[in-house]
């Protein structure tokens, strides 16, 4: 692997390190209300949209060099990324979720999101790359 590729790699693995901290972070203030089906629910789509955003914002300018501005680009694209993101949202929640029906805590509920996360972000850069960020990815930037 060249040297731009190890640096995309370390960034991307930041980047969803990032998303990954923000989505937890947001879970875990939801969660501090109670506990229960609905407030899991909430925390976990709380959470998911957060680590979207997050995660967006870093990989359209560190991850893909796009320069776009203005509403109707960013608008598109994000539509583009939030689709893209309904597959690896299913692999994160579900992971997340069988992790939590299978031991019915926290902690392991918060493992299921990090691994679910980890398949997830894998299969996000691929799917962005050709459909979302059809430009060039980022070099040394």
């Amino acid at each position: 692997m060249s040297a731009t590729g190890w640096t995309l790699l370390w960034r991307y693995s930041a980047f969803a390190a990032i998303a990954t901290l923000a989505n937890l972070g947001a879970q875990r203030l939801v969660l501090r209300l109670g506990d229960g089906p609905l407030l899991f629910a909430l925390a976990v789509v709380a959470g998911t949209g957060l680590g979207l955003v997050v995660k967006y914002a870093l990989d359209k300018r560190w991850i893909f060099a796009d320069t776009e501005t203005g509403m109707r680009a960013h608008s598109r694209k994000f539509g583009l990324y939030t689709v893209m993101g309904l597959v690896t949202t299913a692999i994160f929640w579900g992971t997340e979720t069988a992790f939590w029906l299978a031991f019915e805590t926290h902690e392991a509920r918060e493992i299921g999101a990090v691994l679910g996360l980890a398949v997830g972000y894998v299969v996000k850069y691929r799917l962005d790359k050709r459909f979302v960020f059809t430009g060039r990815v980022a070099e040394g930037v």
